[in-house]
């Protein structure tokens, strides 16, 4: 290092270098004073360039020299590179019109600040798209920034068909960093291909076509252009719809509402119209009407016909039931010789078998005129004299009727429901009550029908159980058994010798033993 005399750096080529540093005796000299905080010899003598840019992208050159033994140089080339910001695409406008005679531009896809000048590519089904004379267009705008950098820009036109509105675009960016070949590319995108309509339908927006009264149903007009169309809807010239969007709505759908429909569409950038027509059919079922032939009132025995019918737009099926069950198919039904139990609610059930689950139905109430029946009620029969019992009768009878009670004492509460008469008889309990007991007679025009009440004495309840009666039976026994035992040990020598004494006395054996304690032992 003694022998060391100077450092010369210079940047550029061999004939138009330019001094930028040097070291002479450990000091740095700089040729401009704009090097002093971007350039610096470090203590190996190597150049450092402190945060480098586009424009340090040069020939460095390196002298030294060392007094009498000479002057020496070697070069090198810096290479700079930066990567470019991502691609961004920018739409040219929102609408492209198909069909058009020329080309149209499509959009531009811009890259930022790269290093070395990048280049742009753009893609339509991730197929590279060429320049072509009257199909697509790519032009390309290299600006440089004021920090060296260089932003591309790149705009892509091309002749836009129908099928475009399917087709997906993006760009593709290509640079070099550090030697090395890279790629970036923006998002994909699709255009908005502008296109009259061709087609026209008028549907109904339901799978299910069959249609019936109370469904809610919408009428839908669409052409397959874009923009859609202009729709106008209409059942005659004087009922005109212009739903924006070619729909029409029915909230619960009447039969009124059947009939052919009509849409007309217009195209705004070609003035072309279309139409077409969708039927309208609404199913209906109406509650149906029943007719009896003979009275609804018939007398016990006699014949009695129910008829059902109603209108429908489809095959029609009846059924009869009563109380749930079903007593009969068909539009007739025949009550032949009817009695009182045939007495009730009869109901025509309508279904259309072409609408499961779709019913309408009515019922008829049929009284059988006859002699009043009675009507069992659960009643207390047993009383006690002198108490006041209430006693009902209730008694089923078409037509009106009345009801007595066989004694004129107490008092009467009558009510009456539809075919049902009940009368109660507030009376006290007497004797002749108890003997004879009460009855009620039920009498209409047709005959009459009587209800006896026989009434009994309430018996009385003993407190006492038999087994409690038994259990104390038992006690007093072993009571007295224990007393007779106590009382035979204490007196039962004296008892023993006076036997013995009067056996002799009769002439019996006097060894023989008395047998009385046994006999009372029996009784027990």
């Amino acid at each position: 290092n003694s022998s060391l005399a100077y450092i010369n750096c210079f940047s550029g080529e061999k004939i138009t270098r330019k001094r930028i540093i040097s070291l002479l005796q450990d000091k740095e000299d700089w040729a401009e004073d704009q090097y002093r905080d971007h350039l610096n010899i470090a203590e190996n003598f190597s150049l450092i360039i402190k945060k480098v840019t586009p424009q340090d992208a040069k020939f460095y050159i390196c002298q030294v020299g060392l007094g009498s033994v000479g002057v020496g140089e070697n070069r090198t080339k810096l290479q700079v590179s930066k990567a470019p910001e991502l691609p961004e695409v920018q739409l040219a406008k929102d609408g492209f019109r198909a069909a058009e005679p020329t080309l149209q531009e499509i959009a531009t896809c811009t890259a930022r600040n790269g290093f070395p000048a990048p280049s742009i590519a753009w893609y339509k089904n991730k197929e590279a798209l060429q320049p072509k004379d009257e199909e697509t267009g790519i032009h390309a705008t290299v600006i440089t920034e004021s920090s060296g950098l260089i932003t591309i820009r790149s705009m892509l036109s091309a002749r836009v068909a129908k099928e475009d509105r399917e087709a997906q675009f993006h760009c593709q960016v290509n640079y070099t960093l550090m030697g090395t070949n890279k790629t970036a590319t923006s998002e994909s995108f699709h255009i908005n291909v502008l296109y009259a309509t061709q087609n026209l339908s008028f549907t109904l927006d339901q799978s299910n076509q069959e249609l019936k009264e109370g469904d809610n149903v919408t009428l839908v007009c669409e052409g397959d252009g874009n923009p859609p169309p202009e729709y106008t809807l209409f059942k005659t010239e004087d009922t005109q719809y212009s739903p924006p969007d070619g729909k029409l709505f029915f909230p619960s759908v009447m039969r009124n509402d059947s009939g052919l429909y009509w849409c007309k569409s217009l195209d705004l950038h070609t003035l072309e119209e279309l139409i077409a027509s969708v039927d309208l059919m609404v199913n209906y079922l109406d509650v149906p009407t029943i007719l009896s032939i003979g009275p609804r009132e018939p007398v016990e025995g006699d014949d009695l016909i129910l008829t059902c019918f109603t209108t429908g737009s489809g095959p029609l099926k009846y059924q009869w039931k009563r109380k749930g069950k079903l007593i009969g198919d068909g539009e007739v039904l025949n009550l032949t010789s009817i009695t009182y139990e045939k007495t009730g609610n009869y109901t025509c059930v309508a279904t259309m078998p072409d609408f499961p689950g779709w019913v309408r139905s009515r019922h008829i109430i049929i009284a059988v005129r006859a002699k009043p029946q009675k009507v069992p009620v659960e009643q207390n029969l047993s009383v006690q004299e002198g108490e006041v019992v209430d006693l009902t009768c209730t008694f089923y009878s078409v037509p009106r009727m009345n009801i007595f009670w066989s004694t004129s004492n107490g008092t009467v509460h009558t009510s009456r429901r539809k075919y049902h008469y009940n009368s109660t008889l507030s009376v006290l309990v007497t004797k002749e009550i108890l003997t004879s007991g009460l009855n009620c007679t039920g009498e209409n025009e047709l005959g009459s029908e009587n209800q006896h009440f026989p009434l009994w004495l309430k018996t009385e309840v003993h407190s006492e159980k038999p087994e409690t009666r038994a259990q104390e039976s038992k006690g007093v026994i072993i009571v007295a058994v224990i007393v007779f035992l106590l009382v035979f040990a204490v007196l039962g020598p004296s008892f023993t010798s006076c036997t013995r004494k009067a056996s002799w006395l009769a002439g019996a054996p006097a060894n023989k033993k008395s047998r009385g304690p046994k006999h009372i032992k029996t009784r027990l």
